[in-house]
């Protein structure tokens, strides 16, 4: 069946986190050798609205067939290729502390669309080490440098609250176009720039 194109910059950032559950959900079934999925099914294997699922799916095209459901594999490429993840990202993190180490080993962000190809910092001490999984510690002066050479598109703010706003611009004027803040700070935003922040202790209360 014929397939809609709808521009990335159209779909909301609600309907984007769902899109982002949804191929997680293809992803594993495709582990399996599952070749096609109802909604119905996606629902209640993975806990998520049916109902929902339709909506948002035909804002890209008539994936499903009467009775037989969605093909996998083919959904799986088109939700792929709609959060931008059809290519590699190259990203960098600010800050070789505790946080900046672990976010560096996720395998979750140095797979499916992500690399991560340095952690940068101010410390001396801690330049030449490498994380877990080789991910190099280099020096915050060599910034401009790498954001060019690697082509760098997204920046991790790893650092304390007092200085993730200078790394924050610091980033920016290097030419990355993207940043994920996990100081405890609001960013002043710059146009053109997209900034998520996740603030732990916001969670936290959130929960409370």
């Amino acid at each position: 069946m014929s397939q809609r194109a709808v521009p990335t910059e159209a779909v909301s950032e609600l309907t984007t986190g769902r899109l982002s559950v949804y191929l997680r959900c293809l992803t594993y079934l495709e582990s399996i050798e599952q070749k096609t999925v109802s909604s119905g099914e996606l629902a209640e294997r993975f806990h998520l609205n049916s109902a929902q699922i339709r909506k948002d799916l035909a804002c890209f095209g008539e994936f499903g067939t009467r009775g037989v459901g969605y093909d996998v594999a083919r959904l799986k490429e088109t939700l792929t290729r709609t959060l931008g993840l059809d290519r590699m990202r190259n990203v960098i993190i600010i800050g070789a502390g505790n946080l900046g180490m672990a976010l560096a080993d996720y395998r979750g962000f140095n797979s499916n669309g992500f690399h991560i190809v340095a952690m940068l910092d101010i410390d001396e001490k801690k330049v030449g080490r490498t994380s877990r999984s080789g991910v190099p510690v280099l020096s915050w002066s060599k910034l401009p440098d790498i954001i060019r050479s690697q082509s760098v598109e997204i920046g991790i703010v790893a650092v304390n609250a007092e200085n993730a706003q200078s790394v924050h611009d610091a980033l920016v004027a290097g030419g990355v176009c993207a940043v994920l803040n996990f100081a405890p700070i609001q960013i002043r935003l710059r146009r053109g720039v997209k900034v998520r922040s996740v603030d732990l202790r916001i969670n936290l209360e959130s929960l409370s």
